[in-house]
């Protein structure tokens, strides 16, 4: 059965949501499906040779020091007009497709200043005869809420609105409560699907010495990288590869080649990524969902910088249970130089390489799965809500 689905996903600082959502996208077409992806954050080449239906949104963006201002493409504070522009782009989208299921990638978990375009677009949907599935998507680690409302105002929006949460990672690795307060429940169906990774096969592991360094692709990688440049120089007998992301400015691009000594590289993200990282003798990153995913694969010596700024502790917490599990070093970004991150590298080099981590990497095919059968047993129900 051949179902219509619209999966709406907005990135605002590095690529790594869309990123996830396209390949959950790309499974549910290869599995026969009719799919439509909506993006509301800026394109990116993540999206290109998609078998999937694209539209994008006037796209918004946000600054590493503050994430709850929604700017436009030039780096202006998003108006009420552009907003609604979104939101009407969004619900024509809805009507055109009239799909069998609507995804939402984080909301309600997350990306509070899109609240209402969210709620528009699931109250919209619930006025559909026949009604979708409505489900939403979230990472394996989230933000930690700060204030109780912000959770009680999450699980009552599931509760009223939706029919299920997929989980994108492994329950052997860490569970959602490590950093969502589940407690008697969220108001819906919790299902882990496995990390949704997007490149499988397992990589052959012959190093070349390098040390290789990637921060995603977002600018907050900045001071990791004025670290590394520094952390070169007091380990000359490296190579260091750095590796820019799609977010670093071409005036940051040009201050980090100022720094760079004769010892290391600098050069925009590669797609043989995942292949430096298992050739590297070591790997200098943060701790994303998705560098985590090439870690897994790629298992090479790692040291760990969490993005942290603003209260950030999702990378935080991923790191630590990556570096309790044997498979890197954490170095917390507040004692981040290039004295202590030389140390942290000379210190894994003296290591083996770990071993691999037996965690489920199949999630946007088990996604795929699990929205069909989710799907299917709601239209058997007669369109009776689950959960």
């Amino acid at each position: 059965m051949t179902l219509r689905i619209l999966i709406v996903v907005t990135h605002v600082l590095g690529a790594g949501h869309l990123t996830r959502a396209a390949a959950i996208a790309q499974a549910m077409a290869e599995a026969g499906h009719d799919v439509t992806l909506v993006s509301g954050g800026r394109p990116t080449a993540v999206l290109r040779k998609a078998s999937f239906r694209l539209v994008q949104l006037p796209p918004v963006q946000a600054r590493v020091a503050d994430l709850g201002t929604l700017r436009d493409p030039e780096g202006e504070k998003a108006g009420p007009e552009y907003l609604q522009a979104r939101r009407e782009l969004l619900l024509r989208t809805l009507d055109a497709v009239r799909p069998d299921i609507l995804l939402t990638e984080l909301f309600p978990f997350g990306r509070r200043p899109l609240r209402e375009e969210y709620l528009a677009l699931v109250g919209a949907a619930r006025e559909h005869r026949p009604r979708p599935l409505i489900a939403c998507s979230i990472r394996d680690i989230l933000a930690v809420p700060t204030k109780p409302d912000r959770i009680a105002d999450t699980h009552r929006i599931l509760a009223e609105l939706y029919d299920a949460a997929l989980v994108h990672g492994d329950p052997e690795l860490v569970r959602l409560e490590a950093s969502w307060p589940v407690g008697s429940g969220v108001g819906v169906p919790l299902v882990y699907t496995g990390y949704v990774d997007t490149d499988l096969p397992p990589i052959a592991t012959s190093e070349n010495g390098e040390i290789v360094v990637s921060g995603g692709s977002s600018a907050g990688a900045m001071p990791l990288f004025r670290a590394a440049l520094k952390a070169a120089r007091i380990v000359p007998e490296r190579t260091w590869r750095i590796l820019l992301g799609r977010g670093i400015s071409a005036a940051d691009a040009d201050e980090l080649a100022a720094l760079r000594p004769d010892n290391a590289v600098a050069e925009r993200a590669r797609p043989d990524f995942r292949e430096l990282m298992a050739g590297s003798s070591a790997f200098v990153g943060q701790a994303g969902y998705n560098t985590v995913l090439d870690l897994f694969a790629a298992r090479p010596r790692a040291v760990l910088v969490p993005f942290e700024e603003g209260d950030e502790t999702e990378q935080r917490l991923r790191a630590d249970l990556l570096a309790e599990r044997g498979v890197a070093t954490v170095l917390p970004e507040a004692e981040l130089s290039g004295e202590n991150l030389a140390a942290a590298v000379r210190s894994v080099l003296a290591r083996p390489r770990p071993d691999a981590l037996a965690v489920a990497r199949d999630g946007a095919r088990r996604t795929a799965e699990i929205l069909a059968d989710l799907a299917g047993r709601r239209s058997e129900a007669s369109a009776v809500p689950l959960g």
